[in-house]
């Protein structure tokens, strides 16, 4: 029996996803009384961090930067899947969540997974040193996705207001593909070493020093527990959904608010695992997951969005409106003059937390 009790299997990141999902098979379609929502949220922010720690595992397996992708991705799969309900769900009100959970995503993770990383990573070793090659790299795709993606729709003439054309939307989801396809392609085969953890002298760690990596076995369980976990995330963050949406218009707050709530507890798993990055001198890694993220929620996003349109019984409006492209214009420059000397101190972490910060002021009064 004791033996039993102290299996892998039975370990609380293993139980968890599974209790999840069976959650998740009970209320599924159904109006959840308070108390329900409470159980709900609570395994929900269980599944978060489940998923948290079987990315690390997989990481560890399969070393960086492909854990860092693995993490994006399945996150990004997550956003895709719960803006796409919500669309199908809210009628016209939602014809902008796409663009806000977007851009909520693209500062969340420029400005506050980057920016907390920078600053945990600072204040334990002085300075943050990371690879300015592979971070410049990924903000320089990240900034072009979002200008085609986000800005250019709003100064388009062909269709009324800030959308796209059809075939301005095709161009902008392939635009969008094909980066992120040569942004994987750079990150993982051609260019991989500039995504790589780098030493404060500059010399790239290939290899963690701290412990034997998982099993195989152990990898692929962590897998299988990976996606029922996020499953469970995407489920479960829907059931939650109308009591998120109603109490934000109880509050008088704009709709735009529920698309940075989508996008923070989507974005909870990346959060955690950087800052435990950054804790152990990997601020590379935080940053291939911030700026990794955001590559991913545009280059995947808008692309299945976009092919959901066909569809949707709303339209898709993509650009936005004047001050927030004040504030992607002045992410995409401090960012820039963060990342070219290839090391941060705890000041760049405030500013861009700064920015970050500002985005929510302005967002809940605009």
């Amino acid at each position: 029996m004791i033996a039993l009790l102290r299996s892998p299997y039975l370990h609380w990141t293993t139980v968890v996803p599974v209790l999840a999902v069976v959650l998740l098979g009970l209320t599924w379609g159904r109006s959840l009384p308070p108390p329900l929502i409470g159980l709900v949220s609570y395994f929900l922010a269980a599944a978060v961090l489940s998923a948290v720690h079987h990315a690390e595992v997989i990481a560890h397996r399969v070393g960086e930067p492909f854990g860092s992708l693995v993490l994006a991705v399945a996150v990004t799969v997550i956003e895709v899947a719960l803006i796409v309900t919500l669309m199908v769900d809210g009628g016209e009100k939602s014809a902008a969540l796409a663009r806000d959970t977007v851009f909520a995503a693209v500062m969340i993770t420029c400005n506050g997974i980057v920016g907390l990383s920078l600053l945990v990573g600072s204040l334990r070793r002085r300075v943050a040193v990371f690879n300015a090659e592979g971070t410049g790299a990924a903000l320089a795709t990240v900034a072009t996705v979002a200008g085609l993606s986000l800005v250019l729709p709003t100064f388009t003439t062909t269709a009324p207001g800030p959308r796209f054309s059809t075939p301005q939307l095709v161009f902008a989801a392939l635009a969008a593909l094909v980066l992120y396809g040569l942004f994987v392609a750079t990150q993982t085969v051609r260019h991989r070493d500039y995504f790589l953890p780098v030493t404060p002298s500059g010399e790239v760690i290939d290899t963690e020093d701290h412990a034997d990596p998982p099993t195989a076995r152990a990898a692929l369980v962590s897998l299988g527990l990976l996606a029922l976990a996020l499953i469970a995330v995407v489920g479960l963050a829907k059931g939650v959904s109308p009591a998120i949406e109603s109490g934000v218009a109880a509050a008088g707050l704009p709709s735009s608010v529920v698309g940075i709530v989508i996008a923070l507890l989507v974005l909870l798993p990346e959060t955690i695992a950087a800052v435990r990055a950054a804790r152990r001198d990997r601020v590379q890694t935080s940053l291939n997951l911030g700026l990794g993220s955001a590559m991913a929620s545009i280059g995947l996003t808008i692309p299945v969005v976009a092919l959901a349109t066909v569809w949707l019984p709303v339209p898709l409006v993509l650009g936005l409106g004047a001050s927030h492209m004040v504030l992607l214009a002045l992410t995409v420059i401090v960012g820039t003059l963060t990342v070219i000397p290839g090391r941060a101190t705890p000041l760049q972490g405030g500013v861009h937390l700064t920015l970050l910060a500002a985005y929510i002021v302005l967002a809940v009064s605009p």
